[in-house]
This record gives C-alpha cells, sequence and structure tokens, in this order.
C-alpha cells in the first residue's frame, strides 16, 4: 500500500513538472514547506535532471524552488504566529491524518527550537523531514519575521542547490536520492551541528579577545 502510494505521488511529480515546468516546481515547492507532504528529494532532483536535458535552466530551476520555499514557509510561520500552538496541535492531532502530517514531528521541531535558538530556522532547511516543521515553532515564539525570512531563504537556497546539482550529474538515476537522504539524515545532522560549534566558539574567542584587550 505504502509503496504503491509513493510509486504515485512520485509518478505526479514527475508529471507536473514535465508538463506544466517552472510553475510545478514553484507549487510542488510551497506546498512542501506549507506542511503537505511533497518530498522536495523528488521535485528538485527531476528538475535538475530536466535542466541537464536541456528543458530548464539550472540556476531559475534552484530560484524557484528557493522562492517557494519561503513562501511555503511563511504560510506555515502564519499558522503559528496567529493560530498559536494550543490551537494548532489541537487541529493536527485531529486532521493532521488525512496529510500526513505527524504531530510527533511537530513536537520534535518545537523541542528542537526551544534547545537550539532561532539559528534553527536556517540550519534545519538542510534536513528532511523537520524542515517542513520548523516553521511551525518559530511562529509560535513569533520570531523575528525578517530574521526568519533570512535563514529559511538561504537555507532553502542551500537545500535546493544541492538536490538540484545532484539531479543533474546524476541524470536518469536521480530517484535514489530520496532514499539517500532520508537514511543520511542524521549524518547530515552531526555535520550541521560541528559547523554550529565551530561558529560559536569562533564568537565566544572574539569576544574573549575584545575583553582582554
Amino acid at each position: 500500500m505504502i509503496n504503491s502510494i509513493i510509486t504515485f505521488l512520485v509518478h505526479w511529480i514527475t508529471n507536473s513538472i514535465s508538463k506544466i515546468g517552472y510553475p510545478a516546481i514553484f507549487v510542488l515547492m510551497f506546498l512542501e514547506s506549507a506542511l503537505v507532504p511533497i518530498p522536495s528529494e523528488v521535485t528538485m532532483p527531476f528538475a535538475g535532471f530536466l535542466a541537464a536535458k536541456g528543458f530548464f535552466n539550472f540556476w531559475l530551476v534552484i530560484l524557484t524552488g528557493s522562492l517557494a520555499n519561503l513562501g511555503g514557509s511563511l504560510a506555515a510561520y502564519a499558522l503559528g504566529f496567529w493560530g498559536q500552538a494550543k490551537l494548532v496541535k489541537k487541529l493536527v492531532n485531529n486532521f493532521g491524518k488525512y496529510l500526513l502530517i505527524d504531530y510527533g514531528e511537530i513536537e520534535k521541531a518545537e523541542r528542537w527550537f526551544r534547545k537550539r535558538g532561532e539559528l534553527i530556522a536556517f540550519t534545519s532547511r538542510l534536513l528532511p523531514v523537520v524542515r517542513t516543521f520548523i516553521s511551525l515553532p518559530a511562529g509560535f515564539s513569533q520570531m523575528n519575521v525578517l530574521r526568519f525570512s533570512v535563514y529559511s531563504f538561504f537555507g532553502s537556497l542551500i537545500w535546493s542547490t544541492v538536490l538540484a546539482y545532484l539531479g543533474l550529474v546524476l541524470g536518469e538515476n536521480w530517484a535514489v536520492l530520496e532514499v539517500y537522504f532520508r537514511k543520511f539524515q542524521l549524518v547530515i545532522l552531526l555535520f550541521l551541528s560541528g559547523l554550529v560549534f565551530i561558529y560559536v566558539r569562533h564568537k565566544l574567542k572574539k569576544i574573549r579577545s575584545k575583553k582582554s584587550s
């Protein structure tokens, strides 16, 4: 049953992009960031593959995906901002199953946001699953919308670039990426955590050096 749904979804995504072009990429990436379970690991690699074939401009594919992700993220942010945590969680708990939205993933995203602060709005964009839900706790906490937009856009820009480029390079084997990214998301998380640690340590050293001088 699950395999049939996945097969149908992949066929629908690729067929939509092939027939409609950039607007399909935008809508699919927008919906993915607006809590609808449409995997960017299918959308962007396939678009990158078509760019390699000459059907799309590679850089326009990336820009389309990134702006769409930002738009969807702002929609989810607004839901969290205006709906507030209690109401949104109640809606997800009652109706989330119809959109395959996991209540537990929202709880996880909220815990991550509380522990790691606003920078997670950027780093989470490079992770499967969590990237979809992180906008809600950002809205719950009423994070500055401009800062949220900047973090979300640049995180989405990196994610879209990586996926589209891999689709460009892999060609007709682009479909292996969806499984790959979900399997190794922990490795990606550890890598990002290391980058954040290095950045924070560098900042602390600069602060200490200023105090001592």
